[in-house]
């Protein structure tokens, strides 16, 4: 039997895809170990899939003066040390790094096993744990067209980023009924991240009385961001949805949200008319602009950037959306991204061949 490696973590980001990949891999006949951290969220969401686990000790990588890079390097040295014997015992024939600060330990230890590598780059510009892991590894597949120039040309693949499947079982009368709108009229998710977002939030509550006149509101607003006096018809908030989250997009003629690469993949991969609103500069490394302005370029999202973000910008983004969506959908169709899964399976199946 194949035996494959997964790793990442630090964020759902770096974990979704894998998870993404999963039932695919156990349909070639792969055996499918997890390499991540004691703690993380990786351990969270793979651990009920009945995949086998390793826990290994990691530290935080920062670009930035710390002093706990100083006792953090230390961990970094022993998660490879747990990284190397724990492949050495699986006997692994590929490793598939999502990237975040524990794969890189699982990497090198790969390495030094002599195990192909296949990483996977969601943004345009490599995170930190990537640009150390690119070095050691056969293929990088690649989220953008345009990381590719910042990945070497002899590794560098266009595949997209996989999408979990879970995604396009939405059901809209599921949706329906959770939000229980009473009049028939276009609906607009909005999405500010997990945390929610300030901002966007104070500007849609402003925007209300306006859109509520053309459309239903879904408002995902954040953990703690519920506005508990508003109650307007048509205008259903929520802090976050897990499980209910693939019936909500179901139902949604349009999306806003930021830019995050997972993201706007499921909207590109589910054929959403959407508005990206990215994360500025200012609290960010600017990847999610980057993210945005490809997607722009690409003719899948229309872009509001943060700086510009006002009520009336909002409202007339929002009806321009709503005019264009059928060109949107359209082009989405078309992508030549669409077929992430089995495009990455080609490159683990091509790599374990060889």
């Amino acid at each position: 039997m194949k035996k494959i490696v997964l790793t990442g973590g630090g964020t759902a980001g770096h974990v979704n895809p894998n998870i993404a990949l999963i039932p695919f891999l156990k349909e070639k006949g792969y055996h499918i170990s997890y390499i991540g951290s004691k703690d993380g969220i990786e351990k969270t969401l793979i651990k009920p899939l009945g995949i086998d686990y390793y826990e290994i000790s990691t530290g935080k990588l920062r670009r930035y003066l710390d002093f706990k890079n100083v006792t953090d390097s230390f961990r970094v040295i022993k998660g490879v040390s747990d990284a190397t014997s724990i492949i050495k015992k699986i006997k692994p024939n590929i490793i598939f790094s999502k990237g975040g600060f524990v794969s890189v330990p699982v990497v090198i230890g790969g390495y030094l096993n002599k195990v192909p590598i296949i990483i996977h780059e969601s943004d345009i510009s490599p995170g930190l744990a990537n640009k150390l892991s690119i070095p050691f590894a056969k293929k990088v597949c690649a989220t953008f067209p345009e990381a590719l120039q910042n990945i070497p040309k002899n590794k560098a693949i266009l595949t997209g980023t996989p999408i979990r499947q879970e995604l396009f079982k939405g059901s809209k009368e599921k949706g329906n009924k959770i939000c229980n709108f009473k009049i028939n009229k276009p609906i607009i998710l909005v999405m500010g991240g997990s945390l929610g977002s300030v901002k966007i939030n104070t500007i849609l509550r402003e925007c209300l009385d306006t859109l509520l006149k053309d459309f239903n509101i879904i408002h995902l607003c954040g953990k703690n961001n519920l506005e508990t006096s508003i109650s307007k018809e048509g205008y259903f908030q929520i802090e976050y949805a897990t499980e209910e989250l693939k019936d909500l997009l179901a139902i949604s003629d349009l999306v806003v949200s930021r830019a995050g690469s997972n993201a706007i993949c499921e909207l590109l991969a589910l054929k959403k008319p959407n508005l990206l609103i990215p994360l500025s500069k200012n609290a960010s490394r600017g990847d999610q602009i980057l993210n945005a302005n490809s997607f722009k370029k690409q003719g899948f999202s229309n872009v509001l950037y943060e700086e510009d973000l006002s009520k009336d910008s909002l409202i007339e983004n929002i009806y321009t959306l709503s005019k264009q969506q059928t060109i949107y959908i359209n082009t989405m169709s078309n992508s030549s991204l669409n077929n992430s899964i089995n495009k990455v399976i080609e490159q683990i199946d091509n790599l374990c061949k060889s």
